[in-house]
């Protein structure tokens, strides 16, 4: 069972993934009904931590020892988590909770911590996407989803940015005491029991300007006519190739292939407008060149795991247009 949780830091730790996870386990809601954890806030680095935030410190009397009971032990986000060295102490304490069966669980950045310990080593992890490609090139022997929320593989549990700390949390708390408890806890923090969709929906991707030598023209012509069906042929007459000469450049420049690049343009417009304009989804999907809502609807979900209405309600707020 889960009862003995301990949130482990470093120096220039983030306080509002601390908070995260103080607000789950650290809170005595035995009034409500709710398990009480035997939770302690615990420093690598020395009794009084810096954070982020100007001049805000973080104090503790326990130190590394205490991680010894723990059932869990949560790594918050920490300033500059990405290039530094960590205490060998503070990763051989990891290492032995993993093997005797502790879980150990990191929001945003304190996934570097784990892997330097060695802990995603043969195992999928979830990585905030701006520290997604950093983190696979640094520690190749896992596998980086940087379109996740939260990826569990008992006993690490490692969650993307910021309030994915919450959804991975939560998920802890249903996975070992039943969804009616993890969803008092979530409804005492005001905040979804479970998220729908993963992270790529709050990826930025802009629509790239081409670099391409050969196929350039083409996909700035592409960009501008995304509401228009095109077949290869058609763009390989416009490139004056042939059409197997075209889809094997196109590869070659590009990555993928033109009905794959012309799919992502497509839904990258349809983010566009659903952040930025009151149009109607059957409008928009005709625009981006899906037609109908239900192919636009159907795409968007392959791709980023929500559906267009959760998406603009999302980033436009409850009352957004349908």
């Amino acid at each position: 069972m889960l009862k003995n949780v301990a949130a482990v830091l470093v120096d220039g730790v983030h306080p509002f993934e601390l908070g995260v996870v103080c607000e789950v386990f650290g809170l005595d809601r035995s009034d409500e009904g709710l398990p009480v954890y035997d939770f302690a806030v615990v420093s690598a680095e020395g009794p009084v931590l810096g954070t982020h935030v100007g001049g805000l410190t973080v104090s503790t009397p326990y130190g590394l020892d205490r991680l010894e009971e723990a059932d869990l032990i949560a790594v918050p986000a920490a300033d500059a988590n990405i290039d530094r060295a960590y205490p060998p102490e503070l990763l051989a304490a990891l290492r032995r909770a993993a093997d005797r069966g502790a879980r150990v669980l990191s929001v945003c950045s304190g996934v570097f911590v784990l892997g330097a310990a060695g802990l995603l080593d043969g195992r999928r992890c979830a990585a905030h996407w701006r520290h997604a490609d950093v983190l696979a090139r640094r520690y190749p022997r896992t596998s980086v989803e940087p379109d996740v929320l939260y990826v569990d593989e008992d006993p690490v549990i490692t969650s993307a940015g910021t309030a994915a700390g919450i959804d991975a949390c939560l998920h802890l708390v249903r996975k070992e005491q039943g969804p009616e408890v993890a969803n008092r806890i979530a409804r005492r923090m005001v905040v979804p029991p479970h998220r729908d969709g993963g992270q790529a929906q709050y990826i930025e991707r802009p629509l790239p300007r081409s670099r391409c030598d050969t196929v350039g023209e083409v996909l700035v012509w592409m960009e501008q006519h995304l509401d228009e069906e095109v077949t290869v042929e058609q763009l390989a007459e416009r490139a004056h190739m042939s059409p197997r000469t075209f889809a094997r450049r196109f590869q070659q420049e590009t990555g993928t292939t033109p009905y794959r690049w012309l799919l992502r343009q497509r839904v990258l417009l349809a983010q566009h407008l659903l952040e930025a304009t009151d149009e109607t989804v059957d409008a928009i999907a005709w625009r981006a060149g899906f037609g109908t809502a239900g192919a636009l609807r159907h795409q968007f979900v392959q791709a980023l795991g929500t559906s267009p209405n959760a998406y603009r309600r999302t980033f436009r707020g409850p009352q957004a247009v349908a």
